[in-house]
């Protein structure tokens, strides 16, 4: 899987938040960071995999999957802030969990480790696991890169607008 092309979309539209927002000075690592986390809470919601007191089935897969390309915004992003923006993501370095459930606990956990430690290992490390909870929702590369794509306009049409 090449990431170079989303890496390069994210960078502009990285570029064109902080113009248009005044934050060229500003270190929005913590910021990224809880926006990374909150959006992975929201893709949790929508799975419903940890919801054991429900019936209520999970959402459809088209909103799976636009939550889920949130979070490679903000893993992009991140990568892009310190440099770590390797077009290649499968390292080797991750090992899938047992349940959808774990993954979850394990991207967070990883989140929470590249905080303390911003180290690439820990960046990849957390990059090939977001991967893997995106194969195992289900998602086909080219499908997450579609979807990717269609959020960035979005995203850029969102700024336009005073979002």
């Amino acid at each position: 899987m090449n990431l170079q092309r989303l890496y390069d979309m994210q960078r502009e539209l990285d570029a064109k938040i902080e113009l248009q927002h005044e934050l060229k000075k500003e270190d929005l690592v913590d910021e990224k960071i809880l926006a990374l986390l909150v959006e992975l809470g929201e893709l949790a919601n929508e799975t419903r995999c940890f919801k054991f007191w429900s019936v209520k089935p999970p959402a459809e897969r088209a909103v799976i999957l636009e939550e889920y390309v949130d979070g490679v915004h903000f893993i992009l992003s991140l990568g892009l802030t310190f440099g770590y923006d390797g077009s290649e993501t499968s390292r080797g370095l991750a090992e899938e969990a047992a349940s959808l459930t774990e993954q979850f606990n394990r991207v967070y956990q990883l989140v929470s480790t590249f905080k303390d430690n911003l180290f690439e290992e820990n960046y990849f490390l957390l990059l090939d696991s977001y991967t893997q909870l995106g194969e195992m929702l289900g998602f086909e590369w080219a499908e997450v890169e579609q979807a990717y794509l269609e959020k960035n306009q979005i995203n850029h049409e969102r700024q336009q607008q005073g979002y």
